[in-house]
């Protein structure tokens, strides 16, 4: 696992726990790479009567992901200034800046990475 020496958890308002940075990162930067806790899809009806149901996410061959380090802790927003970046090939993600971040300032992304996705999440 990899990440910035500056990022912190603090509470974020209404959405709990957010991912936040003490000082500056630049867009294009890696914020972090978080290995992946990978679970057959089949064990989905399981977790979804858990508190894991609002953290785990689709990956690929019909698996679910649960994302270690402060990945399952970054908050989702329309207009985000990180994304997701997903390496099959390692079972990772990586979150990297897509604009400049200042101090202070939560790191959010879109939960939902897909050209003018206009649905619902689960929790709205």
């Amino acid at each position: 696992m990899q990440r910035l020496p500056d990022l912190y958890i603090a509470h974020a308002g209404l959405k709990g726990r957010g991912v936040f940075t003490a000082h500056d990162i630049p867009a294009g930067s890696l914020i972090e790479i978080c290995p992946l806790i990978l679970i057959p899809g089949t064990q989905a009806p399981l977790i979804d009567r858990t508190e894991i149901y609002n953290y785990y996410f689709v990956w690929n061959e019909g698996r679910l992901a649960l994302a270690l380090g402060y990945g399952s802790l970054y908050n989702h927003d329309p207009a985000p200034n990180a994304r997701v970046v997903c390496d099959y090939e390692s079972d990772e993600i990586q979150i990297e800046a897509i604009r400049d971040i200042g101090p202070g300032e939560e790191i959010t992304i879109h939960y939902r990475d897909e050209e003018g996705f206009k649905g619902k999440l689960w929790f709205e």
